[in-house]
């Protein structure tokens, strides 16, 4: 799971730093990092899970009617 980023010639490390981040973002490494961090009871995350689907129907049915 090692992710590499090589300087491009003449590149800045700037932008080397911010290809990095949005590589790391897009496979989730950062995500799975912080959910990890601290054990949580499955029965949390399947709260969490259901309070998160109940949001976006509402928001589903709220667009809907407009």
């Amino acid at each position: 799971m090692t992710i590499e980023i090589k300087l491009r010639k003449g590149e800045p490390m700037d932008r080397a730093i911010r290809r990095l981040k949005k590589r790391l973002d897009r496979e989730g490494t950062i995500r799975d990092v912080r959910d990890k961090r601290y054990y949580r009871k499955p029965s949390d995350k399947k709260r969490e899970a259901r309070k998160v689907a109940a949001f976006t129907q509402m928001l589903r049915t709220r667009y809907e009617k407009m």
